[in-house]
């Protein structure tokens, strides 16, 4: 497993950022997440957030995809509003990025130290679901 940096997707930084400046509204839309296919195409997504724990933004990009025919993702940054910048998923997201996309880069960090690092290195010793199913028969 390596944790070497990638280089960081300035477009797609940009773009989550927009949505999250101009889309998010209140307490029920608080983070943007932007995603880029394998085709170059960037899908965007806002969290919806529920008390009894809705998707995150990164969880709803996945779904958005998926819905317009962009199955292979190959990078990831979620941006939290009122300008807070990048923001790392959460563990349950870091779990289904992984599950989903083993080779997916996700952007990291914050200001000038913004990073985009395998998805693999956010969940060092993890468990792997496809790993652990028995095969079909």
């Amino acid at each position: 497993m390596t944790t070497q940096d990638h280089p960081v997707d300035h477009e797609l930084v940009q773009a989550a950022a927009h949505v999250a400046g101009t889309r998010c509204r209140g307490d029920n839309h608080t983070m943007a997440a932007a995603a880029r296919a394998r085709d170059g195409r960037i899908v965007t997504a806002v969290n919806a957030y529920h008390f009894t724990g809705g998707p995150c933004a990164e969880l709803v990009v996945i779904g958005a995809a998926a819905a317009q025919g962009a199955y292979e993702l190959e990078t990831i940054v979620a941006v939290g509003d009122r300008d807070r910048g990048v923001v790392p998923p959460c563990g349950r997201c870091r779990q289904v990025l992984l599950d989903y996309f083993p080779t997916l880069r996700v952007i990291v960090g914050s200001g000038d130290g913004i990073r985009s690092v395998p998805v693999s290195g956010l969940l060092p010793a993890s468990y792997v679901w496809a790993d652990h199913q028995l095969d079909a028969e």
